[in-house]
């Protein structure tokens, strides 16, 4: 509990101080279309185990705070996606730079306690808890980072918060 402790912490003050005013449910809900591309709310819902309304309701905030852009899917206009503006992207970007420098900074303070074991017992803490590697991440994150270049995604906040095709 000590160490889920010091990583909610860390995660806190790696947000604290960004422009955007964005929760830590909310960046989680950021990273999840910064790994994975566009999604609907309600597969965001599932990703970030909460209510399919908390998931939309935490969506049509980002997308007021422009952080989120809705689109509709060019194969069945009834979908609506959901996928990071270059706002969103910039929040991301800043939030993983501060974690990581904080997480150098703190690894280096304690070097000599890094055995491989401790290392590999991480890693599977990670993969148990369903995280992706760290090599697919940051694939994830390059792959989906080319589609917020272009912020002019047509039309999103007139699109409809439901992602359940309408009749």
């Amino acid at each position: 509990m000590l160490a889920s402790r010091a990583f909610v912490g860390l995660t806190a003050r790696s947000l604290a101080g960004i422009d955007g005013d964005v929760t830590l449910p909310q960046f989680r809900a950021l990273v999840v279309l910064a790994v994975r591309g566009p999604q609907r709310s309600i597969d965001i819902a599932e990703e970030l185990r909460v209510n399919p309304s908390t998931g939309t309701r935490m969506c049509d905030r980002l997308v007021r705070k422009g952080l989120v852009r809705r689109t509709r899917s060019s194969s069945d206009r009834r979908v609506v996606r959901l996928r990071l503006s270059k706002a969103g992207h910039d929040i991301v970007d800043q939030v993983m730079s501060r974690r990581r420098a904080e997480l150098e900074r703190l690894v280096a303070a304690t070097a000599e306690l890094w055995k491989p074991a401790v290392t590999k017992a991480l890693c599977a803490f990670a993969e148990a808890a369903g995280e992706p590697d760290e090599h697919d991440w940051w694939l994830g994150w390059a792959a989906h980072a080319v589609e917020t270049d272009d912020d002019s995604g047509g039309p999103d906040e007139a699109a409809e918060s439901n992602d359940e095709p309408s009749t």
